[in-house]
């Protein structure tokens, strides 16, 4: 999936082989095998090339990565206490990025969530 997003694009076979095969020794038959896996997991959609197939991610790597979290977190049996710990692990570059990401979703907050809102103390 690594070089799948890498590239951000549709990817043979014989392009990941080639790939890899600049850091490593590995057979053609094992990257089509695990491109197909990923296939029939639904990680990647394929078409059909000739007679080869072009594979492209289904999501992207945050996207995954999201869905990963949030997999593990449905896991515990006390949430607060699991994103306790889990913010404990964080380095302070992680945490800024969550601070950051916070910002991002924070939804505007309306009067009634917050009674010292310039709404509320302007009288109206």
């Amino acid at each position: 999936m690594t070089r799948v997003w890498k590239w951000n694009r549709p990817v043979t076979v014989r392009e990941v082989l080639e790939d890899l095969q600049k850091e490593r020794s590995i057979a053609y038959t094992t990257v089509m095998t695990v491109l197909d896996n990923l296939h029939q997991k639904g990680w990647v959609r394929r078409e059909a090339e000739g007679r080869a197939y072009r594979y492209e991610a289904v999501s992207t790597r945050a996207a995954y990565a999201a869905a990963l979290m949030n997999e593990a977190w449905s896991q515990s049996d006390n949430a607060a206490a699991a994103l306790v710990a889990f913010f404990g692990m964080m380095s302070e570059e992680q945490r800024q990025a969550l601070t950051d990401a916070m910002r991002v979703v924070q939804l505007p907050e309306t009067p009634d969530e917050n009674p010292g809102s310039a709404q509320d103390r302007s009288g109206r």
